[in-house]
Order: structure tokens, then C-alpha cells, then sequence
């Protein structure tokens, strides 16, 4: 009886002194190699939408499927669209054909100035002359009058051709008519939203949530699919705040992911984010809103970390997939097998379970 009482003592002190150990660890840990598991895979989504309405004629890809940029996805009625256009096309024919009149009427009238032109040097002509006789009594104040009043017709008419032509030519503008200004950019418009029922793959990246089928009508500026564009995915850990003490930009990180139990991947630090939502202030006019919590011991507030990998993620992540990140400083000999062994050790414990 007295072996097993020292030897249940030796195995209670050494249990003891292990936990402490570990508790020690624990505790030094956190502040030089912290670790989470609130990690995820976060991505880019784009929602794709038609810029027009229209019905769904043909859906070219399926769901989940790999496209490359500018593959079609979908297109849809362009009948109406393409009328559109047609008609269009008419009216900027008809504006030009306007515009021609319009520039032949210029030169009439250019010529029917130079026409008053003439006429008014040869009225002025001659009413000088007729004055100067006028002057000298050798004609009579009839003769004067009739001469001065054809130099004025003569001046009248000079005006209102250069007029004339000054109107046409606001018409005319800067070598377009606005009229066909008008038609052209109605034109474009058509021919922009013809090319709007062919929907294209903005980049290579994967479709998902596609629930068109032909016959479906699609609204514009409605979201009608999911693009999760290639290479965008990066993991976000939240990591408790006091952890964060000493991380800087030379900081690494290994993760290991739920879905590949067993394999620990290396990541580099990107950012970290300069606040959470329940510290956001909104201007509503209202007065500050104190969060008040009875507990001794609170929860410790949670940071967002974001990684990225020098690497492709593997094909088994998707996006939201679950993951532990470790993070310890770069250029420390010791710290890294020790967040090596503590990232491997939750891997295979996500193993077994």
C-alpha cells in the first residue's frame, strides 16, 4: 500500500507539473504563435445581371461549370432589338438625306447672296453717281429718289440673303446636322443594347446558382446567376484581439482545412481589418447605445485577419469552407516547428472528427 500511495503521488505531480507546463505554453503561445479556428475561404462573387429585358432563348453553360473570359452564357430574344436597330438605321438615313437638302439649299443660298452682292454694288454705284449729278442740277430730285431707293432695295436684299445663309449655315453646325447627331447616337444606343441579349463570361471563373432554363424571362438589372471569378479566393481568420499584440508584416501563417485533414499549407499575412460591425457608428441622430454585459469575465473581441496563398488554393476548397490558422513570427527559429506541431495537431484532430 505505501508503493501505490508514492506512486500515485509521483503520477499526481506529474500531472500537475504537465499541466502547468501546457498552461504555460498555452498562455506564451497566444501571444507569439496564435492560433484559430474560425477560419474560412472567402471569395469574390459577381452577380451577374442583363443590362435589357427579354426572354431566355438559349442557355449555353450548366451549374458549377468552368468558362473562360468572354464564353457565352446565355442570350436572349433580340428580335425587338434588332428592329430596334433597322429602324434606327432608317431614321439616320432619313437625317442625312436632310442634311444633303439642307446643304444644297446653302449653296443656293450662297449664291443668292453673291447674286444681292452684285446688285447692291451696282445700286450703290450708281445712286453715288446720281448724287453727284443731283449736285450739280443735272438731274432732276425724281431721278435722285428712284436712285437711292434701288440702292436700298438693293442693300435690303444683300441683308437678307447673308441672313438666310447665316441661318442655314446654324443648321449645318460643325459639319453635322444635330438632327443626324441624333440619329446616330440612337443608332448606338440600339446596336449597345442588341449586343446586351448576348450575356458573356467577364473573365474565366466558375457559374454558379444558375437557375435559367429557355423560356425564362429576365428582368433587367436583376441578378440571374453567380460568377465566382478564377484565382479571387483568400482566407479570413478571426483571431482574439490581445493575439494580435505582436503581429506585424513579418508575421507567417500555416492553415490546415477541413476538407484536406492532415495537410498543414503555408499563407502569407495580406491585412488586417481596422474594425468589427458593433463598433460602427451610424449619424442617426440618436444618442450613443452602452452594451452592457453582467458577466465577470467577457468575451474577448475578434479581429479579422486576412491571408492569402503564393500558391493555387487546392480544387476541394470552395467558397465558405472551414480552416485553423496559426500564425508565428517569420524570421523565428523556434516558433515555427512549435505552430507547425500545434496546426498539425488540429489538423488530424479534424481528422477524427
Amino acid at each position: 500500500m505505501p508503493a501505490l500511495d508514492t506512486l500515485f503521488k509521483r503520477w499526481t505531480r506529474a500531472l500537475l507539473l504537465l499541466f502547468l507546463l501546457v498552461l504555460l505554453y498555452v498562455v506564451v503561445s497566444d501571444r507569439f504563435a496564435p492560433l484559430t479556428t474560425e477560419g474560412r475561404v472567402q471569395g469574390q462573387v459577381v452577380q451577374l445581371a442583363t443590362e435589357v429585358s427579354g426572354s431566355v432563348t438559349s442557355v449555353e453553360v450548366e451549374n458549377n461549370q468552368r468558362v473562360t473570359a468572354g464564353q457565352l452564357l446565355f442570350t436572349l430574344d433580340d428580335r425587338r432589338y434588332r428592329l430596334a436597330v433597322t429602324q434606327a438605321e432608317i431614321a439616320l438615313q432619313q437625317a442625312r438625306e436632310q442634311q444633303q437638302a439642307l446643304q444644297a439649299q446653302i449653296r443656293a443660298a450662297e449664291a443668292q447672296l453673291s447674286r444681292a452682292q452684285v446688285g447692291y454694288e451696282h445700286a450703290h454705284k450708281e445712286y453715288v453717281r446720281t448724287r453727284k449729278m443731283g449736285e450739280h442740277q443735272l438731274v432732276s430730285q425724281s431721278v435722285l429718289d428712284q436712285s437711292r431707293t434701288a440702292y436700298l432695295g438693293a442693300e435690303a436684299e444683300r441683308d437678307m440673303a447673308r441672313q438666310q445663309l447665316q441661318t442655314l449655315k446654324a443648321q449645318w453646325g460643325d459639319g453635322t446636322t444635330s438632327a443626324v447627331e441624333m440619329a446616330l447616337n440612337t443608332l448606338n444606343q440600339a446596336k449597345l443594347n442588341l449586343s446586351y441579349t448576348q450575356i458573356h463570361a467577364p473573365e474565366n471563373g466558375v457559374v454558379s446558382n444558375l437557375q435559367l432554363i429557355t423560356g425564362s424571362y429576365a428582368n433587367a438589372h436583376q441578378p440571374l446567376l453567380s460568377f465566382v471569378p478564377e484565382n479571387s479566393l483568400w482566407i479570413t481568420a478571426d483571431f482574439r484581439e490581445k493575439a494580435l499584440a505582436l503581429v506585424d508584416s513579418h508575421s507567417r501563417a500555416l492553415v490546415a482545412y477541413d476538407a484536406l485533414p492532415g495537410e498543414v499549407f503555408p499563407l502569407t499575412l495580406d491585412s488586417r481589418d481596422m474594425g468589427v460591425a458593433q463598433a460602427q457608428q451610424t449619424a442617426n441622430g440618436a444618442l450613443s447605445s452602452i452594451q452592457v454585459s453582467n458577466r465577470w469575465v467577457r468575451d474577448s473581441q475578434r479581429v479579422r485577419v486576412n491571408l492569402n496563398s503564393d500558391d493555387l488554393l487546392p480544387q476541394q476548397l470552395f467558397i465558405g469552407s472551414r480552416a485553423s490558422v496559426v500564425l508565428y513570427p517569420g524570421e523565428s527559429p523556434l516558433w515555427r516547428p512549435l505552430a507547425q506541431m500545434q496546426i498539425a495537431l488540429i489538423s488530424h484532430l479534424h481528422f477524427i472528427y
